[in-house]
């Protein structure tokens, strides 16, 4: 089941990008811009690809090469249009082919810190003679370097969530825990543009108000699962701690297995009622959803939504996504993997398909209203109709966490990835072996 999902989830990434400058689409097949966050997924799944002998080498360095050439020419400036990023960062969507940015998008720069996940792991991955290696490194390296960190601290030293030539910078920060402690490793570790530690102890001051018992886990809490996802795609946090870690005992890692547990918890005691939710049937988290509308169920009023991030305690609607418990295995395989396969026997087709899961359903909606987004099976109720580059791309990877910890070892060996999370105070672990 897993080497199957792990190949179908691979072919998202493989089958839909746009060759010539490797931008991967934000959702597919609905017409769509390319998400920069998805294409740092796709360059780690390359990798992957190489190992399981989905694609060869040769395939992948090219792939890689289209990628990475175009976001190394690709053109910055503070211009409203015709430009890819500014001081280094992208704008979170690009046009698929111009690869300019699309309508009004924003410069982001936790998108930015994803597509750099990528960018540094084909850095890492293709590490031979070959001259087309040479130039996945050069490239790769150019581009994270020229990432100004410190012109994202429009507040420092805390860093903005981005920015757009119309209205500035976005007036939020980076504070609290949440999808964006890579963005804070990566800005560390910068061997030009290096934000200070005070940027790490910003981040985590937002720590008190999130640490709780949630579902009878203790945990640092972030509702949607991807919060707990996205940075342990490409960082291995097991048995490494920094001083907010030390204090509590534990490691992200096994906060993030907290959460997991808390998420199936909530799930069990389904306090809304919603159907299909139960021990093998959970995971909220950033997806589509059937539509914006208020509607009765079990004799009240409930608000539904289309993409949204969800969480519980946070819009949750009786949409679930695959990607919640998929992405979560390396953390508590033995919950996880039970919810994939009973997704899989219990939905069928209708939500596993050519590229693995869709992105979302939910089994209490069987309204005849209009959809956002999917279509009504009946009997199963909203199914999506799109696969998700940022909900795709978890599930290969930490699959690939789970069964060989490639991407891990990988960046274990990235020098900027260690200086980032050496400067942001993490010590033990692998960080005491030498590089």
């Amino acid at each position: 089941m897993l080497e199957d999902l792990e190949q179908r989830t691979f072919r998202y990434f493989w089958e839909t990008a746009n060759l010539e400058n490797g931008l991967v689409p934000d959702r597919y097949p609905s017409p769509s811009f390319s998400s920069i966050a998805a294409v740092g997924f796709g360059l780690t799944a390359y990798g992957i690809g190489v190992e399981r002998g989905y694609v060869s080498r040769e395939a992948a360095r090219e792939r890689v090469l289209a990628t990475l050439r175009f976001f190394r020419t690709a053109p910055q400036g503070p211009e409203a249009s015709g430009t890819s990023g500014h001081q280094g960062f992208f704008y979170h969507f690009l046009d698929m082919k111009s690869g300019h940015r699309f309508e009004t998008t924003e410069l982001s720069t936790v998108d930015t810190a994803l597509l750099l996940g990528g960018v540094l792991f084909v850095q890492s991955y293709f590490d031979g003679a070959d001259p087309q290696e040479v130039e996945i490194r050069r490239l790769a390296d150019e581009i994270y370097r020229r990432v100004d960190w410190r012109w994202a601290q429009a507040r420092p030293p805390a860093i903005s969530h981005g920015w757009s030539p119309e209205a500035g910078f976005i007036p939020y920060d980076w504070i609290g825990y949440n999808e964006a402690m890579l963005l804070v490793i990566l800005a560390l570790g910068s061997p030009t543009f290096p934000v200070e530690p005070a940027a790490w102890q910003t981040w985590t001051s937002g720590y008190k108000e999130q640490w709780g018992t949630f579902f009878g886990q203790e945990h640092l809490s972030f509702p949607p699962l991807f919060g707990h996802q996205y940075s342990h795609v490409w960082v291995d946090f097991r048995g490494i701690q920094d001083s907010s870690m030390r204090a509590r005992g534990i490691d992200y890692f096994e906060n993030s297995r907290r959460a997991t547990y808390a998420q199936r918890a909530y799930a069990m005691a389904n306090p809304k009622g919603w159907k299909g939710y139960g021990q093998d049937i959970w995971g909220l988290t950033a997806c589509d959803g059937p539509a914006d509308m208020e509607l009765e169920y079990r004799g009240e009023r409930r608000r539904f939504h289309s993409y949204s991030a969800r969480g519980p305690g946070l819009n949750d609607d009786g949409t679930l996504a695959p990607t919640a418990a998929a992405a979560s295995i390396p953390f508590a395989p033995e919950i996880a993997i039970p919810a994939v396969m009973e997704l899989r026997r219990r939905y069928g087709e209708h939500i596993y398909s050519t590229y693995g899961f869709r992105d979302s359903f939910n089994p209490s909606f069987e309204y005849d209203v209009p959809l956002k987004d999917g279509r009504r099976v009946p009997g199963l109720g909203w199914v999506a109709g799109d696969y998700l580059g940022i909900d795709q791309g978890p599930i290969i990877a930490m699959i690939e966490n789970h069964r060989s910890q490639l991407v891990w070892r990988v960046m274990r060996k990235n020098p900027y990835i260690r200086a980032g999370l050496e400067r942001a105070g993490f010590q033990g672990g692998w960080l005491e072996e030498k590089p």
